[in-house]
């Protein structure tokens, strides 16, 4: 290869590189990888939420129904639980599964909810303190208009108001 064609041959792929670089290091491009990160530990805690906790309270508010043995074998055979028909190595239809993560979801989408709300509620309570703590008018003592914060004479009756 001749001098010229290594150069353009650099410079193109410096520039991929460069973009490349630029792209990744973008915010939008970290926080999406932090979000990516966070949703699947909080899918964890949410799964557990699920099926430690809201599952079995189910199971008892529904006579001890297990939604985890809920399937249909495709073989025609009667398997007493999943655990057994996967071990017969049957096809089976898990509806109990399906409706498990549909649990999971709605119970996410509920957390998330909440949890957009409370945050929406502490930033509308952070902005109506900084409104509140930059007073645009002050009252004259001596007249008791309203005037503006800056002012060093009312327009009204004219004192001074400097100290």
């Amino acid at each position: 290869m001749d001098e010229k064609k290594v150069k353009e041959l650099k410079k193109k792929s410096k520039g991929f590189l460069g973009e490349f670089q630029k792209f990744i290091m973008r915010g939008n491009v970290i926080d999406l990888a932090v979000g990516v990160i966070i949703g699947a530990a909080f899918q964890a805690i949410v799964n557990s939420l699920v099926n430690d906790i809201v599952m079995p309270l189910i199971s008892m508010i529904t006579g001890g129904i297990d939604f985890s043995n809920w399937f249909i074998s495709l073989d025609g055979t009667h398997y007493k639980t999943l655990k057994a028909a996967q071990e017969a190595g049957a096809a089976t239809l898990n509806y109990g599964t399906f409706i498990t993560a549909v649990i999971n979801f709605v119970l996410m989408a509920f957390v998330i909810f909440l949890l957009v709300k409370f945050l929406n509620s502490v930033a509308d309570k952070l902005h109506k303190n900084e409104a509140e703590e930059a007073p645009t008018e002050k009252t004259c003592p001596y007249c008791q208009s309203k005037i503006p914060i800056k002012a060093v004479r009312c327009p009204y009756c004219t004192s001074s108001l400097e100290d």
